[in-house]
């Protein structure tokens, strides 16, 4: 399965924001096996993210859309996913229950919230509801785009309801080498065509080793791999530590 990651907002572009979500959602979706394509990062812009949202839509098995929920203005991820497949906006009586639910809740401690339930609700026409467990916002699945609220935690609990819609066959393991990259080029090179896996090398400088990560799509020839780089890079199945006043390694 290849999934595009979409983050949508001014605020990430500018730096004012980190974008934990990325890196997040690539994280819990490579554990289930998922291979992320894409991530892209864009304007709160309307058209743009319909256009995006049409593009990935075709290109990949699923499109997660974060960012850009809510009623301020510059909230318009709902409205550019519904012009990216032609839909109406429509209220959803599942999401605008929730939402009420949630202002009611909430009504003691934020006594004058002045929130517009229906606009909250409102998704594509025919788009499934996401109900939002930690926040107001509903998000939406329309064909194979998921879209989720910005906020990390909300996207977090999100995710978790329907983590389950998302797997794949990619699997990999992490190998670990105080061997220079341009030393290894050629076997890199080599185990990635007789295997047919791929890998990468990625310096770690603080703990001055280098990660080799193999990615398969099973188990058998991931452990072939991974056992020819044994015999051609000298490697470690943990990370290496070296004590470099005496330049030996340890735990090696």
């Amino acid at each position: 399965m290849e999934v595009a990651l979409l983050t949508v907002g001014d605020e990430l572009l500018a730096g004012d924001t980190v974008n934990t979500n990325a890196s997040w959602l690539a994280e819990r979706l490579s554990e289930r096996g998922v291979t992320v394509a894409r991530i892209l990062t864009i304007p709160d812009d309307r058209a743009l993210i319909a256009r995006w949202v049409r593009e990935y839509s075709d290109a990949f098995d699923a499109v997660i859309v974060t960012g850009g929920l809510g009623g301020t203005p510059d909230d318009v991820t709902i409205d550019a996913v519904a012009d990216a497949f032609d839909r109406d906006l429509v209220v959803s009586e599942q999401a605008l229950a929730a939402v009420e639910e949630t202002l009611s809740n909430i009504g003691d401690a934020v006594p004058d919230l002045d929130v517009d339930a229906e606009a909250e609700a409102t998704i594509p026409e025919g788009a499934r509801p996401l109900l939002n467990p930690q926040g107001l916002s509903p998000g939406c699945v329309v064909e194979n785009v998921y879209v989720f609220p910005g906020i990390p935690r909300e996207l977090k609990a999100m995710f978790g309801t329907m983590a389950e819609e998302f797997d794949g066959d990619a699997v990999s393991r992490f190998l670990y080498t105080t061997e220079p990259e341009a030393n290894m080029i050629t076997a890199l090179e080599d185990v990635a065509e007789a295997f047919d896996v791929t890998v990468g090398c990625y310096p770690d400088r603080e703990a001055r080793h280098n990660r080799l990560k193999i990615t398969a799509t099973d188990e058998e020839t991931l452990g072939e791999a991974a056992a020819w780089l044994r015999e051609h890079v000298e490697v470690s199945e943990t990370p290496i530590e070296r004590d470099w006043s005496r330049g030996e390694e340890l735990g090696n």
